[in-house]
């Protein structure tokens, strides 16, 4: 499902060059729910970011669901993670004034779906993540956990193939945490989601089939 190669990342600023990430492999297969893990610093963002095709890579090449993703033009990235990619992060990104359905339906204006067809998928994601009866309710009225999970159902209601989440349990307490866990945890065995996720919390880590360490730049 994602496939990276020699993968460096160099950011330049005025005349300074810092390199972030150095000659990267990556294999991630489909239905894998992978941690990502590592100093401040190291360039877990970045990679999430490079997977997702919000960056560019300074060197080698990004695939992901069967495409060069490096070989985009802004345009048809946009249409590309439109249609493939989910985002979850640790601030929710939540908009204050639209009630949890109108939150999660936001993506789909991007699509030709009616507004019927576009309330049914925000409905049903919701219902996914056990929010059914909190379709009307205001972001400050939720709880930091069923915030987290109106991000989640908004990253999954365009059924994306692959869900890139940073440190969605960051601002989380223990139990909150644990329980959007296991709903990534759902969506792997479930519904086949691929999942690769950045968290500096070990026990979160431990949630996942799979957990990779990323220090100054290259993978442990």
């Amino acid at each position: 499902m994602i496939r990276l190669r020699g993968v460096g990342k160099t950011f330049h600023r005025g005349s300074e060059s810092l390199r972030v990430l150095h000659e990267l492999d990556l294999d991630v297969q489909r239905g894998a729910f992978e941690a990502l893990m590592g100093p401040s610093g190291s360039g877990k963002s970045t990679l999430l970011n490079l997977i997702a095709g919000l960056d560019h890579p300074s060197t080698g090449s990004v695939e992901v669901c069967g495409q060069r993703v490096d070989q985009l033009n802004e345009g048809q990235l946009a249409k590309w993670r439109a249609s493939k990619i989910g985002f979850v992060f640790q601030t929710y990104n939540l908009l204050p004034v639209l009630r949890a359905v109108e939150n999660v339906e936001l993506p789909l204006l991007l699509t030709n779906f009616s507004a019927k067809q576009r309330r049914e998928r925000a409905e049903t994601a919701l219902r996914v993540v056990g929010l059914s009866d909190r379709l009307e309710h205001y972001p400050r009225q939720l709880s930091g956990g069923q915030e987290q999970r109106v991000a989640i159902a908004r990253a999954i209601v365009t059924d994306p193939e692959v869900i890139v989440a940073d440190e969605p349990t960051g601002d989380l307490d223990r139990a909150s945490a644990d329980d959007v866990l296991t709903l990534l945890e759902r969506l792997t065995k479930e519904m086949n989601k691929t999942i690769v996720m950045v968290t500096h919390d070990p026990v979160a880590a431990e949630r996942a089939s799979i957990i990779r360490r990323l220090d100054k730049g290259s993978l442990k």
